[in-house]
């Protein structure tokens, strides 16, 4: 009997330490927890659709020669003609940006051996041109061509004024963000509180490029031909993770 007593004591004992450790943490738990706090988080886009008003065009010239010296010499003629023809359409010098000379072995593939085989000397120089008029596009593009320019790597589109689009992007996500969260909160009988909090998640500015085929199989006699290069408009995207609170 003495036993079962003791024993029962040392039950209730354990249990009532069991009960005083755990009591500080629910207290904490308590104190640092807001039940009345109601919350909304939406995420907001926007879209803003720009012309672009600027392109750079990047090209290249190609030399190839039997020994790495005649290449070289040959490129340099070739590139100095075709930076002419840039600079005598009116292009100021800061926009027009030579890049450095890249020389090596030229290869070629042989049908009757089935490899590729090495045939003399390839130099090769990168060319990039910024236009603020695109209606001068075509006509730079034709005249690079007819001087001495072999390669057309792309034409890739931009807007001089990025800031603009990128603020009137980002305003228009706010705005969303909230009729959002408008609609959410009064279709459940609520209102919308402050602002809690706001995160930018992206922002998205595309760059739209025109691929070119090689400049072999453009006729250097041909007329510029402006539809080909159109354009078109820039979608300039932004996102936010808006959080509002709730009242009743």
């Amino acid at each position: 009997m003495k036993s079962y007593a003791s024993g029962a004591a040392a039950g209730i004992a354990a249990l009532l330490f069991f009960a005083v450790a755990l009591w500080p943490v629910r207290s904490v738990l308590a104190q640092g927890t807001d039940p009345d706090r109601r919350i909304v988080t939406v995420t907001g886009e926007g879209i803003v659709r720009a012309t672009p008003d600027m392109a750079s065009v990047s090209f290249g010239i190609v030399t190839v020669a039997d020994d790495p010296e005649t290449a070289r010499s040959q490129n340099a003629e070739a590139s100095s003609t075709a930076m002419n023809a840039v600079r005598e359409l009116g292009i100021e010098e800061r926009y027009i940006r030579l890049e450095t000379l890249q020389l090596q072995p030229h290869r070629e593939y042989d049908e009757d051996l089935r490899r590729y085989v090495e045939k003399g000397f390839e130099a090769s120089r990168q060319v990039v041109v910024e236009v603020h008029d695109l209606d001068m596009l075509p006509t730079l593009i034709t005249r690079i061509v007819q001087q001495g320019a072999n390669r057309l790597n792309h034409v890739a589109y931009e807007l001089q004024d990025r800031d603009q689009a990128r603020n009137e992007a980002l305003r228009e996500a706010a705005l969303n963000a909230r009729e959002k969260a408008v609609l959410i909160v009064e279709t459940l009988g609520l209102q919308l509180g402050e602002l809690w909090q706001v995160n930018e998640q992206s922002f998205d500015f595309p760059r739209p490029f025109i691929r070119m085929e090689s400049m072999e199989a453009m006729s250097r006699d041909a007329a510029p031909e402006p539809d080909a290069y159109a354009a078109g408009e820039l979608e300039v995207r932004a996102t936010l993770n808006v959080t509002f609170k709730v009242v009743e």
